[in-house]
């Protein structure tokens, strides 16, 4: 990664999250900051190393010159009542990733909900979702059940262990979309049967997380599918879903435009996104 200037802007950000050990996000925003000339420097913030919790490192963090933080699991909805949220869909999600400090109350953004669309545009351009399982219905799920509806989604069907919860998210998201046909599911295999799409945005896969939420034989008969997870980015998940001869759409995806659009809130400055993916590809994660 080139050196920016040492008379360059200085910009400090972070990530709040449990179990981010292996994030490539430090990686991306310093990238990012080269590219643009910015000298970044971002942390990771578990509550749990630094014996402080959530509400003690936002409070921390904008008094100690932070620019802004990333919010990755567990602390997505509990991020969304400590921010003002301009952006009427970002309320309705319920769930904010990357918030900004500033004079008054921090900001609060959902680049998961921005780069879910974007992701699924780059695989799939303008073809509908069709019927979709969604698997999870915490922060990144609610994020992404938001942009199925925006990219035209009319048959979701939620699959969650805590069917309360995937219950309140189905009444926000029949609001939200009138018309649409929006179920829960006694689980994920009933969910996913005669799906085209099937969304995985549980933390099960990743680092620390064996296994996958759906068998490979519920996968049979669906058009595409996409995991949240991308460390690492390949799961047994998504493995299945090739198998199945599903398109696959993958964690990375997601990270890397969420991570954009979070860039460009820190900095107001747009990116070279083709820079970026060779600069990342090259790049060492520390």
């Amino acid at each position: 990664m080139p050196h920016p200037d040492p008379r360059a802007t200085a910009i400090r950000l972070g990530l709040i999250g449990d179990n981010i050990a292996a994030s490539r996000a430090p990686l991306l925003h310093r990238e990012a900051g080269a590219q643009l000339g910015l000298c970044i420097t971002y942390d990771r913030l578990v509550p749990a190393r630094l014996g402080q919790s959530f509400d003690q490192i936002v409070a921390a963090c904008a008094a100690g010159g932070y620019r802004g933080i990333n919010v990755t699991y567990p602390y997505k909805e509990i991020a969304a009542r400590a921010v003002a949220v301009a952006d009427p869909r970002v309320r309705a999600i319920g769930a904010i990733n990357t918030m900004v400090f500033g004079p008054g109350a921090p900001q609060g953004h959902n680049t998961d909900h921005s780069g879910f669309i974007a992701a699924y545009r780059a695989a799939r351009g303008a073809a509908a979702p069709g019927p979709t399982c969604l698997i999870g219905t915490g922060g990144v799920g609610r994020a992404a059940a938001f942009a199925l509806i925006g990219l035209g989604a009319r048959d979701i069907r939620l699959a969650d262990r805590d069917s309360a919860k995937a219950e309140a998210m189905a009444t926000e998201l029949r609001a939200a979309a009138p018309g649409a046909r929006i179920r829960v599911a006694r689980d994920a295999q009933t969910a996913a049967k005669g799906a085209a799409g099937i969304v995985n945005c549980t933390p099960v896969g990743m680092v620390g997380h064996d296994g996958t939420p759906l068998p490979r034989r519920a996968m049979a008969g669906a058009s595409w599918a996409f995991a949240a997870v991308y460390t690492p980015v390949e799961t047994q998940f998504l493995a299945d879903a090739a198998a199945e001869g599903l398109a696959i759409i993958s964690g990375y995806e997601l990270f890397f435009f969420q991570g954009v659009h979070a860039s460009e809130i820190f900095t107001a400055r747009p990116l070279d996104q083709a820079r970026l993916r060779a600069d990342l590809l090259a790049g060492a994660p520390d």
